[in-house]
């Protein structure tokens, strides 16, 4: 049986209608202009919109599943908090969670079916996962436009991939210019802040561990 060659793992979780299949098809888009053989699933939950989604993207030379397993993500992209704390466990270690905090409380839980942590951060550090925390939503006010979190949470992520951060920013700023090209400038924006927002969040974390 052939071993399947080093893949990179991505796992794109939140609630319907926040964008997370929006983020893996630009995700795969980027990596498949590249060369590079891509594979992606998608999960919707009991609603399109409002139930919780999660989507597996996977690159490489070459991919034989579509499917992280347990263990194997590289990097888990939280739309929502506890969307992102109920993944963690399929982080490798030194793996990263890039997490927007904005709660957005699914069904389940409105429904009695589960209940929302009281603080889903603390609850992945604990667990000693490395997190990026920051407020895609109020990102987005400040640009003025709310449909551009999906766009802040790419930017987010862009340095931690195996290619230029330019390469996925590209592929945004395309998709959009072909409607408007004030859009495809927005989204520019708005991938540059949430790069900014998780260096910022990596450099609070550097300064706390060497005071400590």
């Amino acid at each position: 049986m052939s071993k399947e060659p080093e893949t990179t793992n991505i796992l794109v979780v939140g609630i319907g209608g926040q964008g997370v299949m929006t983020a893996s098809e630009i995700l795969s888009q980027a990596a498949i202009s590249l060369g590079l053989d891509v594979k992606k699933t998608e999960v919707a939950g009991m609603a399109q919109r409002g139930g919780v989604v999660t989507s597996h993207v996977r690159f490489g030379t070459r991919v034989l599943s579509p499917v992280i397993a347990p263990g194997d993500a590289d990097i888990i992209v939280g739309f929502e908090p506890a969307e992102a704390l109920r993944w963690v466990t399929h982080l490798k270690p030194g793996g990263v969670a890039m997490v927007n905090v904005n709660r957005l409380v699914p069904p389940v839980v409105s429904l009695g079916l589960f209940d929302y942590p009281d603080d889903p951060i603390a609850e992945m550090r604990k667990a000693g996962i490395e997190v990026f925390d920051f407020d895609a939503g109020a990102i987005a006010r400040e640009l003025g436009d709310l449909r551009m979190v999906n766009t802040i949470m790419m930017g987010a992520i862009a340095d931690r991939l195996p290619f230029p951060a330019e390469t996925l920013k590209e592929i945004i700023v395309e998709r959009f210019r072909a409607k408007k090209e004030e859009l495809a400038e927005l989204n520019a924006k708005a991938f540059e802040a949430g790069r900014q927002a998780t260096a910022s969040v990596g450099n609070t974390q550097k300064s706390t561990e060497t005071a400590a």
